[in-house]
């Protein structure tokens, strides 16, 4: 078991901020959501002018539930997009390419052993989680192995440079544990929060939903007890997410949230350490119907809307320019006072 520690936003650097932004050669609030974003920088880092360099960290897993006919891709997807991803041809590492980010891919509990170094071993279950309509998806202490890590991951990351952190997850079936976690947190119906991930017909749309009411049925899950969720329906790589927004978040470091099942992740975080949400930007708005209900729990706005739904952590890569303008914005537009412009 960890305890965490989440710092305050600093008040006053947010204060600076908005003075400073209203010096900028440009009429008060003419560039919207980018003065916001800038604010929360200064909140968060205790900075106006920070870093946020980039690193994008991402979780791999395999889930016991796709026993469950829950998802349209084979669990052997898992292993081969690990692969893929190293390897520079998934997603998530042409867009890490594209912003300048380092690309870390943790294998928490991937099914088949994966031979390539580059993807990091931290295996928690060497067979990923178990079917948890049969059983608990995991231990407690493999829930915090697994947070750890995590954990580990994103402090190393910052302490190797990066100023903003970008947290994905790679795990067949891991829409399904997101859809249970979230239900029983808001205490809905998990039809609500099911959506078709990775391409689900409708009859598999209707066993998801069904599978994600039965488990819950059977494990009763206490909603504000992270690991209590983690270990009955949860899965290693959304612990791992977990653990990663909790090692930023007391580190003061930006964390760029992706799709639905990170954004379930986040609220996992919060409940586990109070405070974190603070340092959490949304990217986007995914496609999957839970996306929008998790982030309205959470009090957050996506920065920009563009019908993703892939995951990996793509969607906070493709946003992260939007969070860079806003820091240029601060470190090179001029003042009024050195540009010598008139202000009334």
């Amino acid at each position: 078991m960890l305890t965490f520690s989440i710092p305050a936003l600093h008040e006053e650097k947010m204060e600076q901020a908005r003075q400073y932004i209203d010096s900028l050669t440009k009429p008060p609030g003419s560039l919207g959501r980018l003065e916001e974003v800038a604010i929360q920088l200064a909140g968060m880092t205790g900075e106006i002018k920070p870093n946020i360099a980039p690193a994008s960290l991402v979780f791999c897993a395999d889930h016991g539930i796709v026993e469950e006919n829950v998802s349209a891709s084979p669990q052997e997807v898992t292993y081969e997009m690990a692969m893929n991803m190293v390897e520079g041809g998934a997603g998530i590492s042409v867009f890490s390419r594209m912003i300048g980010a380092p690309l870390a891919v943790y294998d928490l509990g991937i099914l088949r052993p994966v031979p390539n170094e580059k993807v990091i071993n931290k295996k928690v279950r060497p067979s990923g989680t178990a079917n948890f309509l049969k059983e608990r998806a995991m231990t407690e202490e493999e829930a915090w192995q697994a947070i750890k890590v995590g954990y580990d991951a994103a402090q190393q990351a910052i302490r190797e440079g990066a100023g903003c952190i970008i947290v994905g997850e790679l795990g067949i079936g891991n829409t399904t544990p997101s859809s249970a976690i979230l239900a029983a947190i808001l205490e809905i119906d998990p039809e609500t929060v099911v959506g078709r991930g990775s391409g689900i017909n409708d009859e598999q749309l209707n066993r998801k939903a069904q599978v994600c009411r039965e488990a819950i049925t059977l494990h009763k899950p206490k909603k504000d007890d992270a690991i209590d969720l983690l270990s009955k329906m949860g899965g290693l790589d959304l612990a791992g997410m977990t653990g990663a927004m909790i090692g930023a978040a007391e580190m003061r470091t930006p964390i760029l949230l992706d799709g639905f099942i990170c954004t379930v992740s986040a609220c996992l975080a919060e409940l586990l350490a109070p405070g974190a949400v603070n340092y959490m930007i949304l990217s986007h708005n995914s496609v999957e119907i839970g996306h929008a209900i998790a982030a309205k729990h959470l009090n957050k706005q996506p920065l920009v809307q563009l019908d993703l739904r892939l995951g990996e952590g793509t969607g906070a890569a493709i946003a992260y320019p939007i969070v860079k303008a806003a820091n240029v914005m601060m470190k090179d537009m001029a003042t009024f006072q050195s540009a010598s412009v008139s202000q009334k």
